[in-house]
């Protein structure tokens, strides 16, 4: 009995080994990742690019910000960043760059224009849309009765015809 019990537990650990080592060679990519350094003149400007990546949007990755994303596009723009910065552009003057550039898709918290009003205030007007039917559904609801609801003897007696029961 001991025997049967130290083989399964001698395929478990090989089985978790292999495991393991399979992991580590299809997820290993993603820990080899190159870390951009970047040299600031001061610790505004560091501060400043930290603030800025993380406000822009990857185009490529579409949902993960600039410091977040390990994309080439990524990595050009944080390029470009640092350099506009480095060569005393404003932030305003940065982000103005990239929406010439990009659009509204490369802003996280996009501009509220004509084009955007509908991503602003869609889910709020959905919301309202919602608690209105969710008010008219419950309003109608009230209004039924038990006598609403109640059967009259000629339909009591069909409906016991059609169960065949006998009146």
């Amino acid at each position: 009995m001991t025997s049967w019990t130290l083989e399964n537990l001698r395929k478990g650990v090989c089985l978790g080994f292999v495991s393991m080592l399979l992991s580590g060679m299809f997820f290993s990519t993603a820990t080899i990742a190159q870390v951009d350094t970047f040299q600031f003149d001061t610790a505004e400007q560091q501060q400043r690019f930290r603030t800025l990546s993380n406000e822009l949007r990857c185009p490529m990755c579409q949902n993960s910000n600039l410091t977040g994303s390990t994309g080439g596009v990524a990595e050009d723009l944080r390029r470009e960043v640092h350099r506009m910065i480095i060569e005393g552009m404003t932030d305003d003057q940065i982000i103005q760059f990239m929406f010439e550039r990009y659009g509204d898709f490369i802003l996280f918290r996009p501009r509220l224009t004509a084009a955007t009003t509908l991503l602003w205030f869609g889910p709020l007007i959905f919301l309202l849309i919602g608690g209105l039917i969710g008010f008219g559904i419950w309003r109608r609801a009230r209004k039924v009765s038990i006598k609403d609801i109640a059967l009259d003897a000629s339909q009591q007696q069909r409906l016991q015809q059609l169960l065949g029961n006998k009146p």
